[in-house]
């Protein structure tokens, strides 16, 4: 990453397409550099920001910020409030008070100092007391600043971003807050026989049935399986519930991506209450397309959407009902939705690895999955908190 360090630095507010588009393309300029780093398709990072499409902005607010030295621009960051956030318990992470911010790319630190400052005054001018970040933008979408990892690059609504950010975070007078881990776990060859023999208990269990979700009835399968999360991460760190508007969003922007045979619901005695969501790398098309479909990006898209190969696979998202949380059934369908997405994965999109993420540090029991499979974290984020008072 180039620094450019003469000249006042400027901070301005984004206010029309124009700036917006800067917003979006410093990204792709900062990080040309880093052969880890994923471009973005430009459309999906615009829709991100725009009120309309974005259910986000049904109950949040965002400014964006660009600095500038003269007429070059040299960073970018956001400052967001979330109403779902600010009405969580502040023992959860968010909580009264708490604003955020994101979407950082600077060119050296004296940048980022100003864009920090930028958003910090604005967060005070909303009321907020305390600086949570970086989120981009939701919770939901990509949290925490990557502080290890940095050598490959990652897998898919996986973040990346410079080695440099973390000293010029903390140097801005932030404090760790929590860290998110990202785990990678090689599936060839299956897992220890202690886990294969969980797995063939829960197979001859009647109470249990593990199944595919069908496709046909997409809406729904997509709307069951945020309300276990919405119960299943409740009372986690960070928690924001997810609205049914952005339910259906997220169902929407992934349904490309959904294959059956990757994406388990488990049922205990008829009733659903656990899932787990396995989603193909389309990062390992995405790097060599610079944020763009065009002129012939989409038909290979198109084509790998068809039927990919997948050599990595990801499990964003995977939860048990709250009732059952910290029991051994808990575990028993973790084990089994892994084990059957494992076998389909290595035989049918010839994949090799799977990451397990994110999970918070302080998560015991997906932990204890993850050791059981002999999965080893390849990713750690950070989430900091500042006060302005």
């Amino acid at each position: 990453m180039a620094a450019h360090s003469e000249g006042p630095i400027t901070i301005r507010r984004v206010e029309n397409k124009a700036d917006k588009r800067e917003f979006v393309e410093l990204a792709y300029r900062l990080n040309r550099g880093d052969p880890a780093w994923v471009p973005p398709l430009k459309n999906e990072v615009f829709d991100l920001l725009t009120p309309g499409k974005n259910p986000w902005f049904e109950h949040g607010k965002a400014q964006l910020f660009l600095a500038r030295r003269g007429e070059r621009t040299v960073g970018r960051i956001s400052a967001h409030i979330d109403a779902l956030a600010l009405a969580q318990p502040a023992e959860q992470g968010m909580g009264p008070g708490t604003g955020n911010w994101g979407l950082l790319e600077a060119e050296d630190e004296e940048v980022a100092a100003a864009l920090f400052a930028a958003a910090e005054d604005w967060l005070r001018a909303q009321g907020m007391h305390r600086a949570l970040g970086p989120l981009s933008i939701s919770v939901w979408d990509e949290p925490g600043l990557l502080i290890e990892g940095f050598a490959e690059a990652p897998t898919i609504m996986l973040g990346h971003n410079s080695p440099l950010y973390r000293g010029w975070v903390e140097a801005a007078g932030y404090r760790p807050a929590k860290q998110l881990l990202n785990y990678a776990v090689d599936i060839v060859d299956g897992f220890p026989p202690i886990v294969e023999r969980i797995v063939a208990a829960g197979e001859k269990n009647a109470r249990i049935r593990v199944r595919r979700v069908d496709k046909r009835r997409f809406d729904a399968e997509a709307a069951l399986i945020m309300g276990i999360l919405n119960d299943a991460w409740s009372d986690n760190w960070g928690f924001v519930p997810l609205t049914d508007s952005e339910i259906a969003h997220v169902g929407k922007k992934l349904k490309a991506l959904v294959f059956e045979d990757l994406i388990r619901i488990a049922e205990v005695d008829g009733e659903p209450v656990a899932f787990m969501i396995v989603l193909p790398d389309i990062n390992e098309l995405l790097i060599d397309m610079n944020g763009s479909l065009l002129p012939f990006h989409w038909a290979k898209l198109l084509w790998w959407l068809h039927k990919p190969k997948s050599r990595r696979l990801r499990v964003p998202l995977m939860g048990v009902v709250k009732k059952l949380q910290n029991s051994r059934m808990a575990s028993t369908l973790a084990f089994m939705m892994i084990e059957f997405i494992r076998r389909d994965a290595v035989r049918d999109y010839g994949a090799t690895r799977g990451d397990i993420g994110w999970v918070l540090d302080d998560n015991q029991g997906m932990k204890a999955v993850a050791d059981a499979i002999e999965a080893r974290v390849n990713r750690v984020y950070q989430i900091y908190d500042k006060s302005l008072g």
